[in-house]
């Protein structure tokens, strides 16, 4: 650390012991709290948003979803938010606990205020303690009576603590201060990761294809989740499982093939001739509609789910009855909900070309 970062870290400490908190620049949203400068991770505001970070931590070791924890806290509502050490709602779904973990992490190696190292470490232990023996992470630990038991890929949830137990296990930066045992219970957790994404890869007629969203925790087998969420493949969450296994240094063959035969079956259900449009919705104020249109031009696209076997594209409104035409479902779930995306477009023109190279697969 330079002087300059050692004076600053210092100075900020002080003002904090004291019980002052100056604003040393523009407020910033949580989605934006890791695309910061390095310098920026030192400084007031960095800080007072980890303070916060801690606040919402809860005592299992994880945290809440859904929160903007980069926002100033008025008295009131920090004691709420006190108050609600004890809820059991840590989750990593939608980015939550291993984002804040990063966060948390660049801070600490920022400003070297022990308390933020000591969170993370925390935090750790309870990536460590949900994960299943068979490899695979819940949604929600402590566990809870619905599909949030499932082995959950759904918004890359498994796959955004992996990527994050990868980087401690390897000793990258900014996790070198993670002591030498938890950085090889890590490896082990990736290790263990790694061979559930391979058991749970759905082969159809003796054919490897691709994830479900979420599997069950026992058996492996597809499971659905929300009343709109069949099981089915997912033509977005493989995404990022392959891509993670792309990561892996010396692949053996069990992952050559695993992602080979993704990216195979990724081609294949690619869907030629259509785009999605948005006109405007029935409830003025509200999101646009999505509708879809027959265009030989349009650019790749993607469904979301695939039906199992089939490989045709479906969908469902929260009445959970399967169909095969957005136009089908409601209003609400086509106009809330990613139905369709170019999500494997660079996977399969930039990154697997790049990958077969390097591994030396076909």
């Amino acid at each position: 650390m330079s002087r300059i970062a050692r004076l600053r870290s210092v100075l900020t400490f002080l003002f904090i012991a004291a019980g002052f908190v100056p604003v040393a620049s523009a407020q910033i949203a949580w989605k934006d709290c890791l695309a910061q400068p390095e310098a920026w991770y030192g400084g007031v505001e960095a800080i007072r948003i980890a303070d916060d970070v801690l606040l919402y931590q809860r005592r299992t070791g994880g945290w809440p979803k859904n929160i903007d924890m980069a926002q100033a806290l008025p008295p009131a509502e920090r004691a709420r938010v006190a108050d609600e050490k004890d809820q059991a709602d840590s989750t990593i779904d939608n980015g939550a606990t291993y984002t804040q973990m990063r966060y948390l992490a660049r801070v600490f190696a920022a400003s070297r205020l022990d308390r933020f190292r000591a969170a993370f470490l925390e935090a750790l232990d309870y990536l460590f303690a949900s994960q299943y023996r068979n490899g695979g992470w819940p949604q929600f630990y402590p566990l809870r009576p619905n599909y949030s038991r499932h082995i959950t890929f759904n918004d890359d949830a498994t796959i955004g603590v992996m990527r994050l137990l990868r980087d401690i296990a390897d000793n990258r930066a900014p996790f070198e201060f993670v002591d030498a045992s938890r950085r090889r219970r890590a490896a082990q957790a990736v290790s263990l990761g790694v061979e559930v994404i391979l058991e749970t890869q759905v082969r159809v007629n003796g054919r490897l294809t691709a994830w479900c969203a979420q599997h069950d925790e026992r058996t492996l087998e597809p499971r659905p989740a929300r009343n709109y969420e069949h099981v089915s493949l997912s033509g977005r969450e493989s995404v990022e499982i392959v891509r993670f296994l792309m990561g892996i240094e010396k692949p053996d063959r069990r992952i050559i093939t695993a992602i080979e035969s993704a990216v195979a079956w990724l081609r294949e259900v690619e869907l030629k001739g259509i785009r999605v449009v948005r006109t405007a919705g029935p409830v003025p104020g509200q999101r646009d509609d999505a509708a879809v249109e027959k265009d030989p031009s349009a650019s790749r696209l993607w469904a979301r789910f695939y039906q199992i076997g089939t490989n045709r594209p479906i969908f469902s409104g929260r009445d959970g009855v399967v169909k095969y035409g957005l136009a089908e479902i409601e209003y609400e779930r086509r106009a809330n909900y990613s139905w369709y995306g170019d999500w494997p477009a660079d996977l399969i023109e930039k990154d697997y070309p790049r990958w077969s190279k390097v591994s030396g697969a076909k």
